[in-house]
């Protein structure tokens, strides 16, 4: 059994595109999306309609969420530009998925934590930065779950850890959005330092899981230049790097998680 995990795609469709043919060249058996699919200043009706075409596993993430409540007065442009695209098929198919989803008696699947959206689980908030997650502030998100496998997102950050219980933990990073910034709980950035897309598959070989955590080259260019046509030089310069712009030319929190 071989599973590819993608997550925070935020509308990349080239990025996705490259993923798809990756992991069907390397023979997955199936493929689960844990959210964040769509918000962002790229393509997010035509990304929502691929994924719509797939025979996946598909979560929501605090974006889709985030999506379906904005008001006049939210003020993530990333969310409202995606909102303005999508159709009523696609606000309906966001608004059918869930945050979390017990996959099997072996495998949970969650955008965030299993408690909530938009907490991170891996990784831990210190001003400025992220920080990796001791064992016990992992063991204290887990709560209950004792599923072998856990896969998550939302932090775009490629992780792998076992527990001290033995559970596997795989964060697979961001398909689409290789670097951001928020002011929750406290301003902090995170940069992967590259434009690459990310993914990972966890596999069962006997009775023992494992992962790969695979990063794609892809057409970054063409994305960084729409994201400039649409007025948002903070994606453009993340896009083509995988770093955000200095703090001066940019404002904090534009390209949130």
């Amino acid at each position: 059994m071989r599973i590819a995990v993608l997550s925070d795609i935020h509308g990349n469709l080239a990025a996705l595109q490259a993923l798809i043919d990756d992991f069907r060249r390397r023979a997955v058996d199936a493929v689960v999306n844990l959210g964040d699919s769509l918000s962002g200043p790229l393509l997010p009706k035509e990304t929502a309609q691929l994924l719509m075409a797939q025979d996946w596993v598909h979560l929501a993430g605090n974006h889709e969420r985030q999506i379906l409540t904005l008001t006049p007065h939210s003020c993530d442009p990333s969310d409202a530009y995606a909102k303005a695209q999508l159709g009523t098929a696609e606000l309906d198919w966001i608004a059918s998925l869930r945050p979390c989803h017990a996959w099997s008696d072996e495998i949970f699947l969650c955008h965030g934590t299993p408690a909530h959206d938009a907490e991170y689980f891996l990784e831990s908030v210190e001003p400025g930065r992220l920080r990796a997650a001791t064992q016990e502030e992992i063991g204290r998100r887990l709560g209950g779950i004792s599923a072998r496998v856990v896969v998550c997102g939302h932090t775009h950050v490629p992780r792998m850890v076992r527990t001290l219980g033995g559970q596997l933990l795989v964060n697979p990073g961001s398909v689409g959005q290789p670097a951001y910034d928020d002011d929750q709980p406290v301003y902090h950035a995170v940069e992967s330092g590259a434009p690459d897309a990310r993914y990972a598959i966890i596999e069962r070989q006997g009775t023992q899981w494992s992962t790969q955590l695979i990063s794609v080259p892809y057409d970054h260019e063409a994305m960084a230049a729409l994201a400039r046509r649409n007025r948002r030089p903070d994606w453009e310069h993340i896009l083509r790097h995988g770093y955000l712009l200095p703090p001066a030319a940019a404002p904090r929190g534009t390209a949130q998680a």
